[in-house]
C-alpha cells in the first residue's frame, strides 16, 4: 500500500508539521508500507497524480492543512485520506464557529466574542484570554490582565489572523480527550510550569507535566463531551477536544483539533499508550 504523508506546509505550525509528519513516516515504513513525504509547494497536484498513493496521511497543521482546504483538493483528485473531511476540517479550524455550534447543543464553552480589524472590543471581564480564532498550537495566546494588554494582543493576533478570540478565563485545569475512530482515549490533565499552555509549554521538553484523570465520573463526562463534540463537528477517524475544567469540577470545550500533534511530546499518541495502543499500531488503525 502506497501512503503519502503531507507535512510542512505554509502555516505558523510548519515545525511541528514537520516533525509529526516525519513520526508518521518512520512508523509506516516500520510496518511495512511505501511511504512518500510531501511538502505543500506548486507541484503537488503533479506528484500526487504521479505517485498514485492509496491514501494520504495528512501530517498539516494550521492553515492550509487542517481548515479544510488540502481535504477538498485531494477530494477533487479522487484520492482517499485519513481524517475529517472539508465541513469539520473547516468548522472545527474556526473556533468561533465551533463555539456557536456548541452552544446550540447545550455543549458549555467558556463565554467568548470575536474582533476583527478595525472593530471596537467590547470586552471589561478579567482575566481573559486572547487568541486567534483559527490557529492551533496555541500560537498567539495571551493571557490578559487589564484593557492595554487587551489592547495590545488584539493588534499583536490580528497581524497573524483576521479574526480574534476573547474568552474568559475558566479558572481551574487544563484537560484533553481524544477520539481515535469513535472511542474516546483516557483524558489527560495539563500542567504547564509557566500557568499557561502555550506554544512553549506544549513543544519544549520539562515545561508541562502530563497527568492521567482519576476521577472515573469527571474522566466519563470528559469522554461523553469529546464524542459529543466529535459527532456535532462531523468530524472523522481521529480528534482532540480540549477543555478547561472549572475549579467546581465543570467542564468547558475551549476547541477540537481534526490533526492532533504526533510528535515525542504529543498528547494524542500518549492517550494512545495508556490505552495500549502503541503509535504504530494507532497509525495502522487509523489507515485502515
Amino acid at each position: 500500500m502506497r501512503v503519502v504523508v503531507l507535512m510542512g506546509g505554509k502555516s505558523q505550525e510548519r515545525e511541528i508539521s514537520l516533525r509529526s509528519g516525519e513520526a508518521v513516516l518512520n512508523a509506516l515504513k516500520e510496518l511495512g508500507y511505501e511511504a512518500i513525504a510531501l511538502d505543500i509547494d506548486g507541484e503537488l497536484c503533479t506528484k500526487l497524480l504521479e505517485l498514485r498513493p492509496d491514501k494520504v496521511f495528512i501530517a498539516l497543521h494550521g492553515t492550509y492543512g487542517e481548515d479544510g482546504r488540502i481535504q477538498g483538493f485531494l477530494d477533487i483528485l479522487g484520492i482517499p485520506y485519513v481524517g475529517s473531511g472539508v465541513l469539520g476540517s473547516a468548522v472545527a479550524m474556526d473556533k468561533d464557529l465551533t463555539k456557536k455550534i456548541l452552544t446550540f447543543h447545550g455543549i458549555p464553552v467558556p463565554r467568548w466574542v470575536t474582533v476583527r480589524s478595525g472593530e471596537s472590543i467590547n470586552w471589561n471581564t478579567f482575566p481573559a484570554v486572547v487568541k486567534p480564532a483559527d490557529q492551533g498550537s496555541s500560537v498567539g495566546l495571551f493571557l490578559v490582565k487589564e484593557r492595554h494588554e487587551l489592547e495590545k494582543a488584539v493588534d499583536e493576533v490580528l497581524s497573524i489572523s483576521e479574526k480574534v478570540l476573547i474568552e474568559e478565563y475558566i479558572k481551574g485545569r487544563d484537560v484533553t480527550v481524544g477520539i481515535l475512530k469513535n472511542e474516546a482515549l483516557p483524558p489527560i490533565e495539563v500542567r504547564s510550569r509557566k500557568g499557561l499552555y502555550d506554544y512553549e509549554s506544549k513543544y519544549t521538553k520539562g515545561m508541562s507535566e502530563y497527568i492521567f484523570i482519576e476521577e472515573e465520573e469527571l474522566a466519563k463526562k470528559l469522554q461523553d463531551l469529546a464524542l459529543a463534540v466529535h459527532r456535532y463537528l462531523e468530524l472523522k477517524d481521529i480528534s482532540r477536544i480540549d477543555f478547561r475544567v472549572s475549579e467546581d469540577g465543570k467542564p468547558y470545550v475551549l476547541e477540537a483539533n481534526t490533526i492532533p500533534g504526533m510528535t515525542e511530546l504529543s498528547l494524542f499518541p500518549m492517550a494512545c499508550r495508556k490505552k495500549g495502543i502503541d503509535f504504530k499500531e494507532m497509525i495502522h488503525m487509523l489507515l485502515s
